[in-house]
């Protein structure tokens, strides 16, 4: 529901349990209650995509028979399982480029114990012509946080379960170059193509690479996009929206002839589904042209990543309640 402030704060006093995407000037209004929130100001509404800081994407998860707001750090972010219901769903919401949203990026794939929760969320964001701070709030105290995570795990009735999809656009060409790069890292200068050192922001303008392509990775058979943040021709850095892992062999993503056609003809595949929630990488906000389009039967946050189990980019994710 795209809802004013109004409308959001009889929802909390109503005892309504809640995810909340929002502007920070928003959220610092809503009263305590059963909600978590994360900041950002472009949405994905049922009448189309939008920029607004006068309007709240309210996700109301009545399924819940229970529910606990968890708040989490570096320390303790994998521990997300251990907390979580045993028939259930997580929504997890990081801040943008903080320690912990790194520090799960690199480990959320390598911990088996996270696939066996269905664990769904968000990269909260900012304004882009601004230089604000991505934030994220623990209803239950008012608290907001820009370098903590923070969770809401629920417990659904016997009969139902959470399921979780991806929708990802992009694909490789095993045959295709091999980049490697020698530390984790969010911006980087050099690289390793197919064995070579190179500057990376050279090696893409000398082959005239897009980079509205992401890199590609494979990761335990998943295909994960790494997203092109900005590339600096004068500080010959690239700077990404997710981390680079050393250890791990990228390739640019296969071109896409239209990228807006080729989102769209995606989201056909899933006109049947039911989302309880929804999210948007915001370079498909901007790639696929979504200003004042529609994506149904999706709708929510545009988010500067995605959690479906581990941290996505440049994907739609999803979460529908489905009798078990």
């Amino acid at each position: 529901m795209f809802v004013d402030l109004n409308q959001a704060i009889d929802l909390i006093n109503q005892g309504k349990i809640l995810h909340i995407a929002a502007d920070e000037s928003l959220l610092d209004k809503l009263p305590k209650g059963k909600w978590i929130a994360g900041t950002t100001p472009y949405f994905i509404t049922e009448q189309g995509g939008i920029t607004s800081k006068d309007k709240l994407f309210v996700n109301e998860l009545s399924c819940a028979e229970d529910y606990k707001i968890m708040v989490y750090d570096k320390s303790d972010i994998l521990d997300l399982p251990k907390d979580a219901f045993s028939n259930g769903m997580t929504i997890l919401v990081i801040p943008f480029a903080s320690e912990v949203a790194v520090y799960y990026a690199k480990e959320a794939p390598y911990s088996s114990n996270l696939l066996m929760n269905p664990t769904i969320g968000w990269i909260s964001g900012y304004d882009l012509s601004t230089d604000s701070c991505a934030k994220v709030y623990d209803g239950s105290t008012g608290q907001s946080y820009s370098n903590k995570a923070v969770a809401l795990h629920i417990c659904l009735p016997k009969n139902q379960m959470a399921s979780i999809g991806i929708v990802n656009i992009f694909s490789i060409d095993e045959n295709d170059t091999i980049i490697e790069f020698p530390e984790d890292a969010l911006s980087v200068k050099k690289c390793l193509v197919n064995g070579k050192e190179v500057l990376l922001a050279d090696y893409i303008a000398e082959n005239n690479i897009d980079t509205r392509l992401p890199l590609v990775a494979n990761y335990n058979s998943v295909l994960v996009n790494v997203s092109i943040k900005s590339v600096s021709k004068e500080n010959h850095t690239v700077d990404f929206y997710a981390p680079v892992f050393s250890g791990k062999e990228y390739r640019f993503a296969r071109p896409v002839s239209d990228y807006v056609e080729s989102f769209n003809n995606n989201l056909h595949k899933f006109k049947d589904v039911k989302p309880v929630f929804s999210c948007n990488c915001i370079l498909n906000y901007l790639y696929g042209e979504l200003d004042g389009m529609a994506t149904p039967p999706f709708a929510g946050p545009v988010t500067f990543g995605e959690v479906a189990y581990q941290l996505l980019n440049q994907t739609l994710v999803y979460a529908e309640i489905i009798n078990s």
